[in-house]
C-alpha cells in the first residue's frame, strides 16, 4: 500500500466511482467513447486525482481513483459528468435527438470507498487506545 502526501497531510483514499448515460442509452462508442475518456482525464489531471483503473462501458463508466482530501467526490462527479456532458453534446450534435432535455448522464452515481484495512480492525486499534470512559468520544 502507498500512501500518498498533500502539503499538510497524508492520505489513503480510494474510491470506486459509476455513472451511467441517462436511460442507460449505448452510445459511449467510438469518438465519443474517446472524447469522454479524455475529458475524465482531463478533470482528473487538473485536480490531482490519480487514475488507477477506468473502464467505458458502452452505457456507463467504471472509475477507480485516489482523490486529494481537499477534493470532495460531489464536486469530482460534478465537474467530471458536466463537462463531458457539455462538450459531448456540443461536439456531437446527433446526440441532441436522443437527449433533448440536455442531460447526457443519469442524475446519479454509485460510490464506495476501498482501504487496505477493514472496519473491525480500525475498532479494535481504536479500542486498544481507550485508558479510561473520558478517552472514548462515543
Amino acid at each position: 500500500m502507498q500512501y500518498s502526501t498533500g502539503k499538510h497531510c497524508i492520505f489513503y483514499h480510494r474510491y470506486h466511482l459509476v455513472w451511467s448515460t441517462k436511460y442507460r442509452y449505448k452510445v459511449l462508442r467510438g469518438d465519443i467513447k474517446l472524447w469522454v475518456r479524455d475529458i475524465c482525464r482531463q478533470v482528473c489531471a487538473e485536480n490531482g486525482v490519480d487514475i488507477i483503473r477506468g473502464v467505458l462501458s458502452n452505457d456507463h463508466v467504471h472509475m477507480f481513483v485516489s482523490v486529494p482530501p481537499k477534493l470532495a467526490i460531489s464536486d469530482l462527479m460534478r465537474l467530471m459528468k458536466g463537462r463531458s456532458s457539455h462538450k459531448v453534446q456540443r461536439e456531437f450534435p446527433h446526440l441532441k435527438k436522443r437527449y433533448w432535455g440536455q442531460r447526457f448522464w443519469s442524475r446519479g452515481y454509485f460510490l464506495t470507498t476501498n482501504g487496505a484495512i477493514t472496519e473491525d480492525v480500525v475498532l479494535q486499534y481504536l479500542q486498544t487506545h481507550i485508558q479510561n470512559p473520558t478517552d472514548a468520544c462515543r
